[in-house]
C-alpha cells in the first residue's frame, strides 16, 4: 500500500515550487527582499486556506470517484485537476473581468497585471452573482445526499431520516431552493435582488443539467459502454462541483493580495492537496472505513452554500467558512471512529 508521504510527493513538489516561484514574483514586482518575503507569505497563506476550505471537496470527489471506472478515475486526476487549477484559478477570474468590463481575454491579462486594483474592484463587484449561483448549486448538491430514498446510514438520525422520508415529495429540494433564493433576494436592494435571482436560476440549471446528463448516459448499457459507466456525466459534475467550491476561495484571496498571479499560485499549490487527497481516500477506501465522514462532507457543503448566500448581505470571514467545515468533518470523523470501536466489543 503507498504511503501517506507518497500521496502527497507531488503536493509537495508542487509546494516547492510554487512558493520559490511566489518568492520570484514579489522580487521581480516590488524589488526588494521584504516584497519578495511578503509575496512568499501571502502564497502560503493562500494555500493553507485552499486546504482548509476544500476537505469537503475531496471527500466528496471521492464519493463519485468510487464508483468510476480507473480510465475515468485517470482523466479526472489529470485533466480534469488541470482545468480545476487552470481554469478555476486563473482563466475564471479573467473571464469574469472580461464580460464585466467588456473587453477581451488579452486586456483582461494586462488589466491584472498592470492595475489590479481595478481589476480586484471588478471582481468585488460580480462577488453578488458568483455568490448565488454557487450557493444555489451546492445548496442542491448536499439536498440531494440527503433527500435520497436509498440512503440506508444515517449520522444525525433524526433530522436525516425525516429528510430521506420527504425523498417521496417531488420536487422538495428545487422548492425549498427557490424558498430560500426568495426570501435572501427580498431582504436585498432592488437592483440586487435581480441579479441575484438571475445568477441562483442559473445555479439550480446549471445542476439540473449535469444531474440530467449524468442520468441520461446511466440509462441504458450501450450508453454505458460508451461513456464507461457513466464517466463522462460525473467528469462534469465533478468539474462543475470544483467550480462551485472555488468561488470562495477566489473571491476571498483577493482580500489577502490583488494580484492575479499570487493567487493562482497560492490556490493551484492547495487544489493540488485536495487531488492528493482524493487519490488517498479512494484507493484506502476511507469512505467505507469511516461511516459518517461522507455525511461531515455534505453538512460541509450545506453549511457553505448558506454562507455563500449570505455573503450576499454581509461579510463572512474565510477563517470561519474554513473552520466551520473542517470542523463538521472531524467531528463526523471522530463519530465514525467511536462507531467503529463500538462495533469491535460487541
Amino acid at each position: 500500500m503507498t504511503s501517506t508521504f507518497g500521496y502527497f510527493r507531488w503536493a509537495f513538489a508542487i509546494t516547492a515550487s510554487g512558493l520559490v516561484l511566489a518568492f520570484w514574483l514579489g522580487w521581480q514586482t516590488t524589488g526588494s527582499l521584504a516584497g519578495a518575503l511578503s509575496f512568499l507569505v501571502i502564497g502560503s497563506v493562500l494555500a493553507m486556506l485552499e486546504i482548509s476550505l476544500s476537505f469537503d471537496n475531496a471527500i466528496v470527489n471521492a464519493n463519485k470517484l468510487k464508483d468510476m471506472t480507473p480510465l475515468w478515475q485517470r482523466r479526472f486526476l489529470t485533466w480534469g485537476i488541470l482545468i480545476a487549477v487552470f481554469g478555476m484559478r486563473i482563466v475564471f477570474p479573467l473571464l469574469i473581468v472580461a464580460v464585466a468590463a467588456h473587453i477581451g481575454p488579452i486586456a483582461a491579462v494586462k488589466l491584472a497585471a498592470t492595475n489590479p486594483a481595478e481589476y480586484s474592484r471588478i471582481i468585488g463587484e460580480a462577488h453578488l452573482s458568483i455568490s448565488a449561483f454557487g450557493g444555489t448549486f451546492l445548496m442542491m448538491v448536499g439536498l440531494t445526499y440527503f433527500v435520497d430514498e436509498g440512503k440506508e446510514v444515517d449520522w444525525i438520525r433524526a433530522l436525516e431520516r425525516r429528510l430521506r422520508q420527504c425523498a417521496s415529495i417531488r420536487g422538495l429540494e428545487i422548492g425549498f431552493v427557490l424558498i430560500l433564493v426568495l426570501g435572501f433576494a427580498m431582504a436585498l436592494p432592488d437592483a440586487d435582488a435581480l441579479t441575484f435571482l438571475f445568477a441562483s436560476l442559473f445555479g439550480l440549471l446549471a445542476f439540473l443539467a449535469v444531474d440530467m446528463l449524468g442520468r441520461v448516459l446511466d440509462m441504458s448499457e450501450e450508453a454505458r459502454d460508451v461513456t464507461r459507466a457513466g464517466g463522462l456525466g460525473a467528469f462534469l459534475y465533478l468539474e462543475v462541483l470544483d467550480a462551485s467550491f472555488s468561488f470562495d476561495g477566489v473571491i476571498g484571496a483577493f482580500a489577502l493580495t490583488q494580484n492575479l498571479f499570487l493567487i493562482a499560485i497560492g490556490l493551484g499549490i492547495g487544489a493540488m492537496y485536495v487531488r492528493s487527497m482524493t487519490i488517498m481516500l479512494v484507493e484506502r477506501k476511507t469512505l467505507a472505513q469511516f461511516r459518517y465522514l461522507e455525511h461531515g462532507a455534505f453538512y460541509s457543503i450545506l453549511a457553505l452554500s448558506v454562507i455563500m448566500f449570505a455573503q450576499s448581505l454581509l461579510h463572512v470571514s474565510e477563517f470561519v467558512t474554513g473552520t466551520l467545515g473542517v470542523g463538521l468533518i472531524g467531528l463526523s470523523l471522530w463519530s465514525s471512529i467511536s462507531y467503529n470501536r463500538r462495533a469491535e466489543n460487541l
